[in-house]
């Protein structure tokens, strides 16, 4: 259970929680055992007595020992077994286990207080409810019975409260060590729920305790003073030192004045043969005591454990025998539990109410920072208002310290988007820095052509020019001139209309985005583009570009053509490179029309990427590249398709099998 350490003994956090519960469960049964006879107004005598020995078998001290122990071993089980036992094999076993899933843990350290909380409260109540055969809980289950009850579960709740409070506090050392990742559990609970389990227990509790020992003390109060009108008149009608006969006690029993209707006397003749004025049989505890204890109090006699009903006892003589008349006298009236339970639904009402209102108002007001928060996580910077200030407590410096951060985010945000430009323009320009290398041959062999073609027409000329005044120089010969004229004119146009298209991609490429229009192209325009601009690339890297084309060639595109063949023409290269050199390999473009939308896919056949990789492919700049790769350029390229063409990029990869990136626009 524990680990050893040069300095001692080392406690996981989850035998730091149990140890925490039995201490705090320690103190209250410390505070409670010496409290709990006298706030119940146990009679006198019978406590930790043979007398609760002959009555009940067992002492008050043994019971609250067998209570206490029962239930500590039952908590700490089901907490040890149950409740922490895959905290406890994660601690003890490795984080890095893989038999314990790190979020199975987080959900048993975040859920597990709330259990133990509320387990502290029901199983208390219901074992003593039930009852374990003993005399202080198994007695009549009436006020006193509840009464029990209630002082019991009242002692749980702050117990539970405790140990609540502290195992979050233990827990967070674990959470914090576990958290990867900015997400909730699946089922989550809301502020004001938790506040209102945590507090209204709390405040009933609170409150039952005051109303107890306030009834209790009352209770006292009144008991005395009955006890003492009822001693005053036995004294007052009877005289020890005189013998009655029975007619006459009973008689002069008859005549007394009863504070209450309920209240009834009772006469015990010599053989303890009992006659009570209601007929109704006194109860055995309070038989019990009359005969064993109530000369050692004064008269006094008790009903029971925790019952408000009590007598006073005179011994007289009659007719020479030893008799003893009492009055049998309950202190509270037969309502008063009523209105204890009354009152109690009242103010639980009440306290209900106010305490899920002011939850629910901190709760909304820290549900609005939330929104606002998740709205600079969405950058939604156009809906950015600030949260009013509407209390002067650490919510109000909460509210300040959120308005100063949306604020200077609104301002990066803005900054961000005047970069953007700088960054994509630079991103560009490094991506035409790497096409320089291709201008010139995608241009030498046209002006070769052309030169060859003018040398070609130069000699046509010659040839033509000293033809005029040869008389065998037919019209025939000069048609055949011409003829071969066209058609070294032909070649040339071809090759400047080439040159043209080269000049005319390289220069879409090296325009600044501040010069980006709104416009239309179409499929096969931006195809044409990405063939000039990457022919050069593919050669070198003797690796065959395969265009599939499954859509229509006029179909419109909406945008920017030099920003899409930018983000084409970055997928290509990184294909290319994936193959790491080698040869004769092939990578796919497909175009292809998915309902209303457009999907040019580029895959290869190359190494593939690691899992961590692909999920952060899009979300941050990063490289598979080392040193040689910013991580710009895929990051830019969805930024771009997403904010310009209001489309999105997927990838699909498996490590040894390729990588398929997938461009989808509208149309």
């Amino acid at each position: 259970m524990q680990k050893k350490t040069k300095k001692g003994f080392h406690l996981y956090t989850y035998q730091k929680v149990i140890l925490s519960y039995v201490i705090s469960f320690s103190i209250c049964a410390l505070v409670l055992y010496p409290t709990m006879h006298k706030i119940l107004n146990y009679p006198p005598g019978t406590v930790d007595t043979q007398f609760q020995v002959d009555y009940g078998g067992l002492t008050y001290t043994q019971q609250f020992a067998i209570l206490y122990i029962f239930i500590t071993a039952l908590f700490v089980i089901y907490q040890r077994y149950f409740l922490f036992k895959k905290i406890a094999n994660w601690e003890r076993f490795g984080p890095n286990n893989s038999k314990y899933k790190i979020q199975e843990i987080r959900t048993t350290l975040l859920t597990a207080p709330t259990k133990f909380y509320l387990l502290q409260i029901i199983i208390p109540f219901i074992a003593i409810t039930i009852g374990l055969g003993m005399p202080v809980v198994k007695h009549e289950v009436e006020s006193s019975g509840i009464t029990v009850a209630i002082l019991w579960v009242a002692v749980f709740t702050f117990n539970a409260t405790i140990s609540y409070v502290f195992s979050r506090n233990l827990f967070k050392a674990i959470l914090i060590k576990t958290f990867k990742e900015n997400r909730l559990l699946t089922k989550h609970t809301r502020l004001a729920k938790d506040m209102m389990l945590l507090l209204l227990p709390l405040l009933i509790a609170g409150l039952f305790f005051t109303v107890i020992v306030s009834f209790s003390r009352l209770i006292n109060v009144r008991g005395n003073d009955i006890y003492q009108y009822y001693k005053n008149e036995l004294s007052y009608n009877f005289d020890e030192n005189i013998s009655y006969q029975k007619s006459d006690v009973l008689e002069k029993m008859n005549h007394i004045n009863f504070i209450n209707d309920t209240d009834s006397y009772f006469v015990i003749d010599s053989d303890k043969n009992i006659i009570t004025s209601n007929n109704v049989p006194l109860t055995d505890f309070f038989q019990k005591y009359i005969f064993e204890l109530s000369d050692q109090y004064d008269g006094r006699v008790y009903e029971h454990y925790a019952v408000n009903t009590q007598g006073y006892v005179k011994h007289i003589i009659v007719e020479g025998s030893d008799y003893m008349i009492g009055i049998h006298f309950p202190i509270s009236g037969g309502d008063s539990l009523f209105y204890i339970i009354t009152t109690f639904i009242v103010l639980f009402g009440i306290i209900s109410f106010l305490v899920w209102y002011y939850s629910s108002s901190l709760s909304s007001q820290i549900k609005m920072i939330v929104n606002g928060l998740n709205d600079i996580n969405t950058q939604n910077n156009a809906e950015f208002k600030k949260i009013p200030i509407i209390s002067n407590d650490e919510l109000g410096e909460l509210t300040v310290a959120f308005n100063k951060i949306q604020d200077l985010t609104k301002h990066n945000i803005e900054q961000i988007h005047d970069n953007q430009e700088s960054l994509m323009e630079k991103e560009r320009l490094a991506s035409l820095g790497q096409l320089i290398g291709g201008i010139a041959h995608n241009l030498k062999t046209p002006i070769m052509s052309i030169s060859g073609a003018a040398e070609g027409l130069n000699d046509l000329i010659k040839e033509y020019d000293s033809s005029i005044d040869d008389p065998e120089v037919n019209s025939q010969d000069h048609h055949d001139i011409a003829k071969d004229m066209t058609t070294w004119i032909a070649k040339i146009k071809t090759h400047t209309e080439y040159m043209s298209d080269v000049i005319t991609a390289v220069k879409g490429q090296a325009v600044t985005l501040s010069n980006e229009q709104d416009i239309s192209f179409t499929v096969g325009e931006l195809l044409k583009r990405v063939n000039i601009l990457m022919k050069h690339e593919l050669k070198n890297a003797i690796i065959y570009l395969n265009i599939s084309m499954k859509a229509d060639e006029n179909a419109m595109i909406h945008g920017d053509v030099n920003s899409l063949v930018q983000v084409i023409n970055n997928m290509i290269s990184n294909a290319i490179q994936a193959y790491g050199g080698k040869p004769e390999q092939n990578i796919d473009l497909i175009v292809e029309k998915k309902e209303n939308n457009l999907a040019i896919s580029i895959k290869d056949y190359g190494t593939g990427m690691p899992k961590h990789i692909k999920d952060k492919l899009f979300k941050e700049m990063i490289t598979t590249k080392g040193k040689n790769g910013t991580g710009l350029g895929l990051y830019m390229s969805y930024s771009t398709i997403r904010a310009h063409f209001n489309g999105n990029i997927t990838v699909e990869s498996e490590e040894g099998q390729g990588t398929t990136f997938c461009i989808t626009l509208p149309l």
